[in-house]
């Protein structure tokens, strides 16, 4: 409930708040991933990085807040990454050169998608949190409903599994649950106006945005299961890390915000 009341208190009132909530949340993060697939090694270059995540991130709200050009926030970024690259020639250590690549990885798995965020929350120069509001209740009761049809079905009734070498637990009684319970959402939204989109463009939205967002989850899986780890972090107690609550958030919110742009609701 903490975590729920942080989110929505950065989100609904002030820009500064959600700035200051999404860069903590994208150096954790990176934080987080670094340590999952580098573990000890490099740790100054991993800092680096993680400053370079949040560098960007700050850039793309500037872009987006600011009117700068576009040239200003893709030159800034292209000047954080390059200190990182200058960063690694000068390390005194090379033997494991090859783990740096985990340092880009990062910075595009998880350092693109929440700096472009901003994209989400802008309209018009004016900030408003209430898309992105609206993205997470989606994906949140995407979540639920998985969780809740893959108890009720996906145990005896209805037992395949959708990737079993990945993630045994998902199975697809709670997939066809999560979609149904994020078009729900998406059409709950539209009711309730929240949202002004037509009720098809929420339900279509919504489903494309349940799918991508069980794609970030297995993806996150992947990495975990490659790196034998259970959670990504322990900075919500009983729940792991940012990123295994943010996994299906990377994939589904571009998602959602690229669909508005295609048919020009945004």
């Amino acid at each position: 409930m903490l975590f729920l009341a942080v989110m929505l208190g950065g989100l609904l009132f002030y820009e500064t708040l959600y700035v200051i909530l999404f860069a903590f949340i994208t150096g954790v993060m990176l934080y987080e991933f670094y340590r999952m697939t580098m573990g000890q090694t490099y740790k100054k270059l991993q800092y680096t990085a993680i400053f370079v995540g949040v560098f960007i991130f700050l850039a793309a709200n500037t872009y987006f807040f600011a009117a700068c050009h576009l040239s200003t926030f893709i030159s800034f970024s292209l000047i954080g990454i390059l200190y990182l690259m200058v960063r690694s020639i000068l390390m005194k250590d090379h033997t494991e050169f090859l783990k740096t690549g985990y340092l880009y990885a990062g910075l595009l798995y998880i350092g693109l998608p929440l700096a472009l965020s901003n994209a989400v929350v802008s309209v018009s120069g004016e900030y408003s949190g209430i898309l992105m509001v609206a993205f997470f209740c989606i994906i949140w009761a995407s979540d639920v409903g998985a969780y809740c049809f893959g108890m009720l079905f996906g145990q005896k009734l209805w037992p395949a599994k959708m990737c079993p070498t990945i993630s045994p637990k998902k199975s697809w009684a709670g997939f066809i649950g999560g979609m149904l319970m994020a078009m729900l959402a998406g059409a709950i939204l539209n009711w309730t106006g929240l949202v002004n989109f037509p009720m098809i463009h929420c339900l279509i939205m919504a489903a494309l945005m349940h799918v991508m967002g069980v794609f970030g989850d297995l993806f996150e899986s992947l990495w975990k299961r490659a790196a034998r780890i259970k959670d990504s972090g322990n900075l919500i107690p009983g729940h792991g890390g940012l990123m295994d609550r943010f996994d299906s958030a990377l994939f589904a919110i571009p998602t959602g915000f690229i669909y508005l742009l295609l048919f020009d609701l945004v």
